[in-house]
C-alpha cells in the first residue's frame, strides 16, 4: 500500500465554459426508470466511475445499463445513489469541488454494504487543457495529481518584484523552492504499471471531433493545440479556485515540475482530483481499498489560456467547440477499460 508521500496530490483549476456549467438542465441527476433499492448483500464492484457533475455522468447513464440504484448515506443530495450494472460496473456523481467529492467518496468507501478491496477506480471528468500539450477533445490519463491550491498567495500588486507571480510554496520565500509537503496530499503519483496499461489499451481509440473546435484550434501556434483529439499521459493539477490565462498557465507548468521533482508535465487543470485521491488513500490505509487501482482520466473541454492577440477574458467566454466532444471522448476512452474489465476480469482481478 503506497503512502501519500510516494503517490502525489492534485491541485488545479479548470476553465470550463461558465454558461454551460450554469445551465439549469444539468443541475440535478435526471429521473431514470430504474427503481431505487436497498442493498441486502455485500457488493464488490469491479470498477467505480467517479463523475463530478451531470454532463460528465450523462454518457455513462445513456450507454450503460444500470440495473441497481442504491441509496447511500452521505452522498450528495443532488446525486443520492450509486448506479451499478449487473456486470459490477458502478458510477457515482459527487458534485463539484473538494468538499463534495471527498465526502461522497469517503461515504462510499467507508460503507459496509460494499467491498472495495479489489475494485478499480476511474475519475472521469472534463478539464482545461494546456495548448502546449494537447488539443481540445483530447483525453489524458494522469501520471501525477498535483494540488495547485495549497500555496501562499500575495496580491500581485504587493508581491516582491523578483517573484514572477504572487504565489509561493507554504513555508518558503522562494517561488522556485519546493515546499515541505506537510499536508501529505500535495502530490499523488499514480501507479505507473496501471497508467501505462490503460494508455496502451486506449491510445488507438477512435475519437470524435467538431468543426467549431477545428476552427478555434487554428488560432493557436502550437502544433499540439491544432491537432485532432488524441490520447496521452500527463500531469493534472487540481484546486477549488477556477483560473485562466497565459501567466497562470506558465505557473501551473512550473508548479507541476516543482512538486514532482521535474517528472510531471502539466496538461490538465480541474477542481477535484486531489480530494478524490486523499479520500481513497485514507480508505486504503484502513485496508478498505487499493490505491494502486486508481486511474484519473480527464478530457479537454477548453484551453486554459488564450491564443495570440486574444485576451484571457475573451478566451474564457469563447465557444471553443470542445465541451461536447470532450464528454463523448471521455466516455469512449473510459469505456474501452469498462469493456475490458467486463469481458476479461480474470486478467485484472
Amino acid at each position: 500500500m503506497m503512502k501519500a508521500s510516494t503517490i502525489t496530490s492534485a491541485l488545479g483549476l479548470f476553465g470550463f465554459c461558465l454558461a454551460t456549467l450554469t445551465t439549469s438542465i444539468y443541475a440535478t441527476e435526471p429521473t431514470v426508470p430504474v427503481p431505487v433499492m436497498a442493498s441486502s448483500t455485500k457488493l464488490a464492484p469491479k470498477l467505480l466511475i467517479i463523475s463530478m457533475f451531470q454532463p460528465e455522468a450523462q454518457p455513462w447513464q445513456d450507454h450503460l445499463k444500470f440495473t441497481q440504484k442504491i441509496k447511500v448515506a452521505g452522498l450528495n443530495p443532488q446525486y443520492p445513489t450509486l448506479n451499478c450494472t449487473d456486470a459490477g460496473i458502478c458510477q457515482v456523481t459527487t458534485g463539484m469541488g473538494y468538499a463534495n467529492v471527498a465526502t461522497t467518496v469517503t461515504a462510499l468507501l467507508q460503507n459496509t454494504t460494499f467491498d472495495w478491496r479489489k475494485s478499480y477506480f476511474m475519475v472521469a471528468g472534463i478539464a482545461g487543457m494546456n495548448p502546449h500539450m494537447a488539443s481540445t477533445g483530447s483525453v489524458a490519463w494522469s501520471d501525477y495529481v498535483v494540488d495547485f491550491g495549497i500555496a501562499q498567495e500575495f496580491d500581485a500588486r504587493e508581491k516582491p518584484k523578483s517573484w514572477p507571480t504572487g504565489y509561493v510554496g507554504i513555508g518558503t520565500f522562494d517561488p522556485l523552492k519546493k515546499p515541505v509537503l506537510e499536508y501529505q496530499n500535495e502530490v499523488f503519483k499514480l501507479d505507473e504499471k496501471l497508467t501505462k496499461r490503460l494508455f496502451d489499451l486506449t491510445k488507438a481509440t477512435a475519437l470524435v471531433d467538431d468543426e467549431t473546435a477545428q476552427k478555434y484550434r487554428a488560432h493557436y501556434l502550437d502544433a499540439t493545440a491544432k491537432k485532432a483529439p488524441f490520447v496521452l499521459t500527463c500531469t493534472t493539477l487540481s484546486g477549488n479556485t477556477w483560473w485562466h490565462g497565459k501567466l497562470l498557465g506558465e505557473r501551473a507548468t512550473q508548479w507541476g515540475k516543482l512538486l514532482t521533482d521535474g517528472k510531471g508535465e502539466y496538461c490538465t487543470t480541474q477542481q477535484e482530483d486531489n480530494a478524490t485521491l486523499t479520500a481513497i488513500s485514507r480508505a486504503a490505509d484502513a485496508g478498505l481499498a487499493d490505491i494502486s487501482r486508481v486511474a484519473v482520466l480527464r478530457s479537454a473541454s477548453n484551453y486554459d489560456r488564450p491564443y495570440p492577440k486574444q485576451t484571457a477574458e475573451q478566451s474564457l467566454k469563447a465557444n471553443s467547440g470542445g465541451f461536447d466532444i470532450s464528454r463523448e471522448n471521455l466516455y469512449r476512452v473510459g469505456n474501452a477499460w469498462v469493456s475490458e474489465l467486463t469481458t476479461h476480469w480474470q486478467d485484472w482481478e
